[in-house]
């Protein structure tokens, strides 16, 4: 046990997609210590902004930890050895991973990296709960916000079952009254549009933003952190556990039902404050 005098090290690692990292961040910033170390994917480490020290995944060496025939890397060891208490969401799955942290006595706890179905609860409320948080989990990515007078839509996700169709994104688009600037990852094809290596400013960009039109995706989830309106289309994901949170968010479709342009478009408008 700990001296009241001494200092709290606690490691969070947090495996996942960009959407499941940000409303994973409530449950991050919950747990808190006075020294607070990350681990997440390398895409998503400039996002996590309350931590004392933000490590890439792929950096550390753990998902060589446990592998049969294999000596773990003694940089991984050495590292996960500085830390009194290890809050884990990786791990939870691969039983020769906790058989091995267990061996080596270090202060593993584990979560599971999704919400359980059919659970019902949303998954940023999920996780919170998971590290003994309460209420309505809100994900916040810190960054000013001002009014560049400009829509920002981004007609992907990680998955083509997830996207409306790009038509309908082009013509809804059209129907705006104000300029729409379109964003698109590394590996999507859309001329044009705008792109950004670094999540933190893809952030600040969308921050700027008078409206955010997107898929369920996690770009959606970073619009909706930064405070930007956002209006997310839904398919064949349930937006009660997955949709995006924010005072300033609607959702249209959801539960294999994708929404028509002229929902979308009046949604749009009462976000914009305007009739189109």
């Amino acid at each position: 046990m700990l001296l009241r005098s001494e200092m709290l090290r606690r490691l969070l690692i947090r495996p996942g997609g960009i959407g499941d990292c940000i409303l994973s961040l409530p449950a991050l910033e919950h747990l808190a210590a006075d020294y607070t170390e990350v681990w997440v994917p390398g895409a998503v480490a400039s996002l996590i902004r309350f931590a004392d020290h933000v490590r890439s995944l792929s950096s550390t060496g753990l998902d060589l930890v446990g592998l049969p025939g294999i000596e773990p890397p003694t940089h991984a060891l050495a590292a996960l050895a500085q830390f009194d208490s290890i809050v884990s969401w990786y791990g939870a799955n691969r039983p020769e991973f906790r058989a091995a942290v267990r061996e080596l006595g270090l202060p593993f706890k584990f979560f599971d990296a999704l919400p359980r179905e059919p659970s019902g609860v949303h998954a940023a409320d999920y996780f919170l709960r998971q590290v003994g948080g309460e209420g309505h989990a809100v994900p916040r990515v810190a960054c000013p916000r001002s009014d560049g007078g400009f829509a920002a839509i981004h007609p992907f996700s990680g998955s083509v079952s997830k996207n409306w169709p790009l038509d309908r994104f082009q013509y809804v688009a059209k129907q705006l009254n104000i300029p729409v600037r379109w964003c698109a990852g590394p590996e999507e094809a859309l001329p044009d549009a705008v792109r950004f290596d670094d999540l933190y400013e893809l952030a600040l960009w969308l921050a700027d933003a008078q409206i955010y039109i997107g898929n369920d995706s996690g770009i959606t989830h970073l619009a909706a952190a930064v405070g930007t309106p956002v209006l997310a289309i839904f398919g064949p994901s349930n937006p009660a556990i997955w949709g995006p949170r924010g005072d300033r968010v609607r959702v249209a479709g959801g539960r294999g039902q994708w929404p028509d342009a002229d929902e979308v478009l009046a949604s749009a408008a009462e976000l914009l404050g305007y009739l189109l």
